[in-house]
């Protein structure tokens, strides 16, 4: 039987829970019978995935007495741990449909890309890796291109990008795409004036071109705000296992955070059309922003077996938006 992780079930146990099992001395734990109930096979799998425990402790949340004992002798955060149980249990049913969706793209040979924006640590890669982790690697790449040869600086500009499109059968997600000449580079003072303005031009043209060939083209910027931007750069230099993410360019971010919203709204006004829409992903919870931009992706493509999802697709109008004309972001 599948475990319940919906809001109201895992209110329930930590209500059942933590009411009556914290102590391990209790008459509770003593007189515990051996199956589990529903709330407690919740809260175990819950611990194994949010807490560091031994393999002897793992054993034990199999059984309502080593359950019991071991919230009495671990300081264990209950609620941290089903509410991290429940986005892991919704990444999955939506990687199932994503999983769906590759099958059709692949059986009808269908071209997807998902192009994924936003300022230095918005949460990008995560994003993609959630996106991709059961995907068939045959049929779905990751592009994060390096910075362009000298050899690529002297081509035409999509060049090194048109390169990268997916083939029939395939999904292509950008990790960063052809708009880091509408953000970065021009921020940065990598690419001149007439660069700039000529890519402003040619960009609505170029994606019509994709669109018209058939191309079916999905656009994020993930927005955070300045706060949650520092927190996450000082969350990089503290971690050996993140600090590879820190570049120049993000240590400059900060102060050149106006510009960046100058040169990000412009793109927003330049490049946003009815056949390559924007759409706006508020990802100062990491998480939120995995599970609702996964579920726009689902509600706006076609595939076989969407009529009976394992879960609800439509995303969240306060984490996903699509850009208009009047419309301030933000970050």
């Amino acid at each position: 039987m599948a475990i319940d992780t919906s809001a109201k079930s895992i209110d329930e146990s930590v209500t059942n829970i933590s009411k009556g099992g914290t102590s391990s001395k209790t008459r509770a734990t003593r007189n515990a019978p051996t199956k589990l109930t529903s709330d407690e096979k919740n809260l175990g799998r819950a611990l194994k995935n949010s807490v560091q425990l031994s393999n002897e402790e793992l054993a034990s949340v199999n059984t309502k007495k080593g359950l019991l004992k071991l919230l009495g002798t671990k300081n264990i955060n209950v609620e941290k741990a089903l509410i991290k149980l429940r986005y892991e249990q919704e990444l999955q049913k939506l990687q199932m449909e994503l999983v769906k969706l590759q099958r059709s793209v692949q059986l009808n040979g269908r071209r997807i890309a998902i192009i994924f924006e936003g300022r230095d640590a918005a949460g990008k890669g995560g994003s993609i890796r959630r996106f991709n982790e059961h995907l068939n690697p045959r049929s779905a790449r990751i592009v994060a291109l390096p910075k362009p040869t000298e050899l690529q600086k002297g081509q035409w500009y999509f060049q090194r990008y048109t390169e990268q499109l997916p083939n029939p059968g395939e999904i292509v997600f950008f990790d960063r795409s052809w708009y880091n000449r509408a953000v970065v580079e021009p921020v940065m003072g990598f690419c001149t004036k007439k660069q700039y303005k000529t890519f402003t031009q040619q960009v609505p043209e170029f994606e019509h071109m994709l669109y018209e060939d058939g191309l079916e083209l999905v656009k994020f910027w993930f927005s955070i705000s300045k706060g949650i931007q520092a927190e996450r750069f000082d969350s990089r230099r503290n971690d050996p296992l993140k600090q590879w993410k820190i570049s120049p360019v993000d240590e400059r971010a900060q102060d050149n955070w106006d510009l960046y919203t100058k040169y990000k709204e412009n793109m927003f006004s330049k490049t946003h059309t009815s056949y390559s829409p924007w759409q706006i992903v508020n990802a100062n919870d990491k998480k939120k922003a995995r599970l609702e931009s996964m579920r726009y992706v689902l509600s706006t493509l076609d595939y076989e077996g969407k009529d009976t999802p394992h879960t609800h697709l439509s995303p969240d109008p306060d984490i996903v938006t699509r850009y208009h004309r009047s419309q301030l972001t933000d970050d």
